[in-house]
């Protein structure tokens, strides 16, 4: 076949892709008045999942699974919009970590509002400046970031669904590498660039900034400066890329949380979140957890922080498999209830990722 008749082709496929598509955007319309009118949320994450794993499964190729779900994200954001252009808060400025895990969760066609710090963005959200707020809960090196942690606990956000993004840090800056004397990035992300920076740039001076785009804007200012960032920071602040993927593992991934007013629906693919404090005691940890294994309910992560309200007294991050709904967690809850001083739930919602 000739490239003239594939192009042909190609066009006549694009007219009914298009018409598809808005055919497929007024139903969301409709969808959404509905929504609207019934008084329910406009996001509606399970549903999200739902489709793409829809969409996934009814691939055969020669397109990858990532790139579909990518298109489909598009997609649905658009379709969100015509719906409602929600408001999402995220740790900023613009091209941070948070900003990418937001566009990867809500896709473009969405209004981000950037917020200075994470108690910020749960701020934001709570007085209803912004619908859903992310915010990253750990890393796969680094560990659990502690200030989410710590508004999780007397925040009444709940948390409806989760992004995890595959972080690569990249040296960014306007001078030879061997002229850098100052390198800007987040106490976290130098962590996860130890190795490399001991090895690369020993003398140089490691400043802490609160975000990896907050780095970008001193080095574009800076004489002999660098900042650890995203690719998205160099374009956006005018840097050049000396060195790219300088973290230390290649399986370095932060695990962020959306948080919102409203509750997710069981999907079948979920997992919950609660928190917990226990009595002073003996083996009080160890008589706390036995109803999830009663029951037969996976716990995936536990996590301890300093309540900061008694000394010596902490609070137990978990995450286990399931939705609150389900009946195993509702019976192992019931008991769990009467064995802690307190316990929240912070949210069920689906695992997608």
């Amino acid at each position: 076949m000739s490239l003239e008749r594939l192009r042909k082709e190609i066009d006549s496929l694009d007219r009914k892709l298009i018409k598809l598509l808005n055919l497929r955007a007024e139903a969301t319309k409709k969808i959404g008045k509905i929504k609207i009118d019934t008084g329910k949320s406009i996001y509606r994450p399970e549903r999200e999942m739902e489709v793409l794993r829809k969409v996934i499964s009814l691939n055969n190729g020669p397109l990858k699974n990532g790139a579909l779900e990518a298109i489909y994200r598009e997609i649905m954001s658009a379709g969100l919009a015509l719906e409602r252009v929600l408001k999402i808060a995220y740790m900023g400025p613009q091209a941070s970590f948070s900003n990418l895990a937001a566009l990867k969760r809500f896709g473009s066609q969405m209004a981000y509002v950037a917020c200075g710090s994470i108690p910020e963005v749960f701020l934001e959200v709570e007085r209803g400046a912004a619908d859903y707020g992310v915010v990253p809960v750990e890393n796969s090196i680094e560990g659990a970031v502690t200030h989410t942690l710590d508004m999780l606990v007397d925040s009444d956000l709940k948390i409806c669904s989760q992004v995890i993004l595959n972080v690569s840090h990249n040296l960014l800056a306007n001078c030879a590498k061997d002229k850098i004397r100052k390198v800007y990035s987040n106490p976290q992300v130098f962590g996860q660039c130890r190795i490399w920076l001991q090895k690369n740039l020993p003398n140089a001076e490691l400043v802490d900034v609160s975000s990896t785009t907050r780095a970008a804007e001193i080095a574009r200012k800076e004489k002999n400066s660098a900042a650890i960032a995203s690719l998205l920071a160099s374009k956006v602040y005018g840097l050049k890329a000396i060195a790219s993927g300088i973290q230390d593992s290649l399986h370095n991934i932060t695990r962020f949380l959306v948080v919102g007013k409203n509750v997710a629906s069981r999907t079948g693919y979920d997992k919950t979140s609660l928190l917990f404090s226990i009595k002073d005691h003996v083996g009080a940890l160890y008589e706390t957890l036995m109803p999830f294994r009663k029951y037969g309910v996976n716990l995936t992560k536990i996590e301890s922080r300093p309540s900061k309200k008694k000394a010596w007294e902490y609070y137990f991050f978990v995450d286990i498999s399931g939705h609150k709904d389900d009946a195993k967690i509702q019976k192992a809850l019931k008991e769990l209830e009467h064995k802690c001083t307190y316990l929240k739930i912070l949210g069920s919602y689906p695992v997608g990722e």
